[in-house]
């Protein structure tokens, strides 16, 4: 049945379907390990980290719509197949089997299991939990066509009662005072930027583009086939399932900042969950905790593989959706298996390098219909952003790769002649200067064709 526009039922079954694809893993443990690093200066940080981890996935979701795009592939497709093609790759390969979806697997584990077993047991504890959790979403993804029935009308209810648990005791109850918070020195005068930067590892913003057309397509379901009527529909649902998002970040990152009164800084954000949900609740919280962790996780996992196996089975059809899915699932579970802090170090220097690209590239998207998605526009705002991109994920390679001397050169070249490169924003005065030079030839080029014709 065919409609104009989606009903506020269905905008709510589509906005649940973005939360449960969006909040997983990083999700949880972020925003609290932020909350910790930041102290006191806890709400900038938090401001710096909705933009990066809220405010750009919901630019990502629109710019698929506007663009017409059915995934990442078409939305990059302007820089030239080759870039489109290994720019699908390097997304779907991050949120895939070498990082993000490993990482489903080794948090909930890390929060829920890992304490209760000794150092030694835990190598075993992880394999069978990750080879279970795995297993689960293979057999779940199998059933692709009912996705926005699964995540958005059973999952997300049970995941929210959980942790509805969690903050309604930490409100009535508080570790502390968040004013009085102890502030770490990278937040000192820096809370926003860095604030901006963790919003990275949430990896959203690149998820987005990767299951934009997952959302697209459930909408066109309901019956809504026009372009702007899709448009605004992906807007309205995605606004309303952010903003859900954002909520939970701002309490997350409020208990991060409190539980310094009691809890030292954590290695990651995990283990201080674990330690916030055993104050409060004792060997009751510590389940509750490891249930809800494992069903979002699970939700978001199931969201990040079906993308993939969808994108990869539409550039290379003769191999089959379950084929890809098999092949996600499985290497994502070798991978969890390295454990979750070598996940978050090695995750790190990549995402510096994609974030910079996925941002410009989801303006552009934005702002085509103003230069009808001139590929010298694109190509221009890419081509400069790349540049820092790459530097930027070498000064964020682990502290042990530091030491030779070519890197060292070419970090304090950067240095030098980046804006902003300590800051982690060397790429955006490239980026505008990419797209201001770019935008001023595509004007020039328009005022030069009539005078052409009218020769």
């Amino acid at each position: 049945m065919k409609t104009t526009k989606a009903s506020i039922r269905q905008s709510i079954i589509i906005a649940s379907l973005i939360f449960g694809m969006l909040f997983g893993a990083g999700n949880l443990i972020f925003p609290v390990h932020l909350g910790q690093l930041a102290g006191s200066h806890w709400l900038i940080a938090s401001s710096g980290f909705l933009i990066s981890g809220v405010l750009l996935p919901l630019m990502a979701l629109l710019a698929i719509s506007i663009t017409r795009s059915n995934g990442i592939y078409d939305l990059a497709l302007p820089n030239g197949r080759s870039y489109a093609l290994i720019f699908l790759i390097l997304v779907h390969a991050t949120l895939g089997p070498l990082f993000a979806t490993p990482r489903t697997a080794t948090v909930p584990y890390e929060i829920g299991i890992a304490p209760y077993l000794s150092a030694g047991n835990n190598t075993w504890g992880l394999l069978i939990y990750s080879a279970i959790f795995f297993i689960l979403v293979y057999f779940f993804s199998n059933h692709e066509g009912k996705i926005t029935t699964l995540i958005g009308k059973i999952l997300n209810p049970l995941f929210l009662l959980l942790l509805f648990v969690i903050f309604l005791l930490a409100f009535l109850h508080p570790l502390g005072s968040g004013k009085a918070a102890h502030i770490t020195a990278a937040y000192t005068s820096h809370a926003f930027s860095n604030g901006f930067l963790q919003g990275y590892n949430t990896m959203d913003g690149l998820a987005a583009l990767a299951f934009g057309i997952t959302v697209i397509t459930a909408i066109k379901q309901l019956g809504i086939i026009k372009p702007r009527q899709i448009s605004l529909a992906t807007a309205k649902s995605g606004l309303l399932g952010i903003t859900g998002v954002a909520l939970i970040y701002i309490a997350l990152i409020w208990l991060g900042a409190t539980s310094l009164h009691q809890f030292k800084i954590a290695a990651n954000g995990g283990i201080t969950l674990a330690q916030i949900s055993h104050y409060y609740l004792g060997a009751t919280g510590d389940a509750i905790l490891a249930t809800l962790a494992t069903v979002t996780c699970m939700t978001s996992a199931m969201g990040l593989v079906i993308a993939f196996s969808q994108d990869f089975h539409r550039r290379f059809p003769q191999i089959s959706y379950r084929t890809f899915l098999r092949f996600n699932c499985g290497l994502s579970f070798l991978f969890a298996n390295l454990g979750l802090n070598q996940i978050i170090a090695w995750s790190t220097p990549i995402l510096m390098f994609l974030y910079p690209l996925a941002m410009t590239l989801i303006i552009l998207g934005l702002l085509s219909p103003l230069f009808k998605q001139d590929r010298l526009v694109y190509r221009m705002t890419t081509g400069f952003t790349l540049i820092p991109a790459f530097f930027d994920m070498l000064n964020a390679l682990p502290a042990g790769l530091h030491g030779s001397r070519l890197l060292q050169a070419l970090l304090g070249f950067a240095q030098q002649y980046f804006p902003f490169f300590n800051l982690g924003f060397g790429w955006l005065t490239f980026a505008l200067a990419g797209l201001i030079l770019g935008l001023i030839i595509h004007i020039l080029r328009a005022r030069r064709r009539p005078a052409l014709v009218n020769e």
